[in-house]
């Protein structure tokens, strides 16, 4: 999430017991069993540490439910000190180039970038969209898969600033009628991007103009509803009187893919957008849509002479026709979903239902296993909000793996994985163990009621349930986490790490919270805590450090797991730097996250920061930093996974420029390069018109900032980071 959109507010009133506590238990009870229960502590707590070091039985096979020793993959790179300058930053022997900053010409629709370039709706549809985040690669064939593929990028938010730098900023941008053009252009610079990229005979790469394949998914594009929602009463509307359909996604902040190739983008902040002053549910106060004014004041245009089919309308839900089909009330609600779109064809997105509804952080695969679930994994990225799983109700089958570049239809087997299956919301203890509790319609409350009925549903209302997401969580008694970011799964262990970014915003115990619309309750419901008080079960005031933890389960379909945290963010100097950081490493708000299989069970894991903690941001802009987890394991008492002892072992790789977020990573599958996204850059890239250039120099003077993909690479052409 973009600190520049990030929602502070919150919105989980539940008095569920939050991570925060339960981490202050952990870590209480780790330090006690370091004074002499050590070996109970290990048997519960310390399978992930010791990852890298099974053993083989006396058969020379391993025991069940362990790993094979692995020989420890070693980065070859020294880490780098902090910096604070209008540049990316990375170590001796490397290259970063700039790739695809916004505006770039996808095709002859759009003229060439200059740095005067006024933005129109129709240039920005067939340009790169703005503010780069999330993104995956998808080959075109398997022999080029590591120089040759299409590029699936989101396009997060607007900085109206950059966008209409040639007139002095947008008009009315805070008050008064939006013009229409000036909203049909940031309508189209928000969604997803899909570029074709090729990398040249001398290691650079660019994206090639006008292929068939480059296309744009924008907050106006037509879109399908599937999955329990879909069809339902829920989501009709004047657009959609059968409730099938819709138009948009919006502030997609990271993502996903599957197995049979499909990207998936996944909605997170997006109710800023909306407007909705009466009429208003449950759902609606739980989420936050706005009263008064959206965040671009796009419903402002509404009644425009050119205005075509309530394309600015449906931003106003509050309802004013006769039923649903008569307005837009219900526009909120096909809203905040998984969307799946094939790269390949030119097919429509789907919004895949079944997999919750809330603001998405991003979706990640578990591990894969012929003949068992395909799971899914993903993080509400609010402050006290939940991590959840999918599992499909279809178990996988290899043929249905990806066949790179064919023309078949992949979004009819993304129906049959993600259409059908469980949604689960992850419960932690204190202990080191952690439960899914389903969110069905006969789901037992905590206090002993059928889910539907406590949502006041009736008893077979599915669509309900997914609708109110995190009513629901709450009910069940889910665990409010410190913002989950992004996640990344280890392909052989099956191990699953996340970010929990930070969680900021408590008053002092005693004092009262004040409510997001300014100080007041709205219906004796609220739309959530703009601050809220320190007390028993929250008692750390600030955690801007932040951490990443790590679980693991039995098996894709089981639902209990086992926890830890891997590392703590924090500044070198800090009195809790529990993972003892030093200058080389210090970091604070994990976000992005890569776990970079390298084969053998090796592997190494990409940490990227969007830091608004002073205490390392006094010393350097938002970074990415490398660690092997097999090169480290817990020991008896430990924190966490990453102690005093393993500082050599998490190196800081590159650093952003001034004022970025550094966000979106992969690496091709032959490991030679490294694509990472600078997004809401102060004064980035150097050169203004130029779409290739140097992502290592610093501007001479004030340039009309980017966002833009960044490819990091070796001199030598070998594998990044050994």
């Amino acid at each position: 999430m973009s600190k520049e959109i990030e929602n502070h507010y919150i919105l989980n009133r539940s008095g569920n017991e939050p991570f925060s506590y339960i981490l202050e238990k952990h870590v209480s009870r780790r330090g006690i069993m370091q004074g002499g229960l050590g070996v109970a502590a290990m048997t519960v707590l310390g399978g992930f540490g010791l990852t890298g070091c099974s053993n083989l039985g006396s058969d020379g096979e391993v025991p069940k439910g362990e790993l094979p020793e692995k020989t420890a993959l070693a980065l070859a790179f020294e880490s780098i000190a902090g910096s604070m300058t209008d540049a990316v930053v990375v170590p001796e022997g490397y290259t970063a180039q700039v790739l695809i900053p916004w505006g770039t010409p996808l095709n002859s629709m759009a003229p060439n970038w200059s740095a005067d370039r006024q933005m129109t709706p129709q240039i920005q549809a067939n340009s790169v969209g703005m503010h780069h985040d999330g993104m995956y690669h998808f080959p075109l064939n398997d022999a080029d898969a590591s120089s040759d593929f299409l590029l699936s990028l989101n396009n997060e938010y607007i900085d109206q600033g950059a966008l209409w730098a040639p007139q002095g900023g947008a008009t009315n941008a805070s008050s008064g009628v939006r013009p229409a053009d000036e909203v049909r252009t940031e309508i189209n610079a928000h969604g997803v991007t899909i570029v074709r990229v090729q990398k040249q005979l001398d290691g650079t790469w660019t994206h090639i103009p006008n292929s068939p394949y480059n296309r744009r998914f924008t907050s106006a594009t037509p879109m399908e509803l599937s999955g329990p929602v879909a069809g339902s009463q829920y989501v009709v509307t004047a657009y959609s009187t059968d409730g099938t359909k819709t138009r948009g996604t919006n502030n997609n902040c990271a993502s996903g893919y599957t197995p049979w190739g499909t990207y998936l983008t996944c909605e997170e902040n997006w109710p800023e957008v909306f407007v909705k002053d009466n009429g208003r549910e449950a759902d609606d106060n739980r989420l936050d849509i706005p009263t008064g004014r959206g965040r671009y004041g796009w419903e402002t245009a509404a009644g425009d002479p050119s205005e075509v089919g309530g394309e600015f309308a449906r931003f106003n839900a509050t309802p004013r026709g006769a039923t649903a089909a008569d307005d837009y009330r219900n526009e909120p609600r096909t809203f905040g979903y998984i969307v799946e779109i094939d790269p390949y064809t030119n097919t429509r997105a789907v919004k895949r239902t079944a997999l919750g509804r809330f603001r998405h952080e991003g979706c990640w695969p578990g591990k894969l296993v012929e003949g068992e679930p395909v799971v899914f994994y993903s993080g509400h990225d609010s402050r006290n909000e939940y991590i959840y799983k999918f599992v499909s109700d279809a178990v996988w089958d290899p043929a249905d793996a990806n066949r790179a570049g064919g023309n078949y239809d992949r979004l009819a087997i993304g129906a049959k994985y993600m259409d059908q299956g469980t949604l689960y919301v992850a419960k932690f203890n204190a202990d080191g163990t952690g439960e899914w509790l389903p969110l069905t319609a006969d789901a037992t409350t905590q206090d002993g009621q059928r889910l539907s009925s406590a949502l006041g549903l009736a008893d077979d209302d599915l669509a309900g349930v997914i609708i109110h997401t995190c009513d629901a969580a709450d009910l069940m008694g889910a665990t409010p986490m410190d913002r989950p970011e992004w996640g990344t799964v280890d392909p052989v262990s099956g191990e699953v790490y996340m970010t929990l970014t930070n969680n900021t915003d408590r008053t002092a115990e005693g004092t009262d919270p004040t409510y997001s619309n300014g100080g007041s309750d709205i219906d004796g419901l609220g739309v959530g805590y703009a601050s809220a008080p320190v007390n028993a079960p929250n008692p750390r005031a600030d955690n801007e450090g932040g951490q990443v933890i790590r679980w693991r389960e039995p098996s894709p379909e089981e639902t209990t797991f086992e926890w830890e945290v891997f590392v703590f963010g924090a500044a070198a100097t800090d009195s809790d730097n529990l993972s003892g950081l030093t200058e080389l490493n210090q970091f604070a708000s994990p976000d992005g996250l890569w776990y970079d299989d390298r084969g053998d069970g090796q592997g190494i894991l990409w940490i990227e920061t969007d830091n608004g903690y002073d205490g390392v941001a006094s010393y350097t802009n938002d970074q990415v930093l490398a660690v092997v987890p097999s090169s480290v394991s817990m020991n008896e008492g430990d924190a966490a996974v990453i102690d005093a002892s393993d500082q050599a072992q998490l190196k800081r790789f590159a650093v952003g420029p001034n004022g970025c977020e550094v966000t979106g990573i992969f690496a091709t599958p032959d490991k030679t390069a490294l694509f990472i996204n600078i997004q809401h850059p102060g004064n980035w890239p150097a050169d203004p018109g130029a779409i290739m250039q140097p992502a290592t120099n610093a501007a001479s003077g004030d340039v009309r900032p980017r966002a833009s993909t960044v490819v990091i690479q070796k001199a030598d052409g070998g594998q990044i980071g050994v």
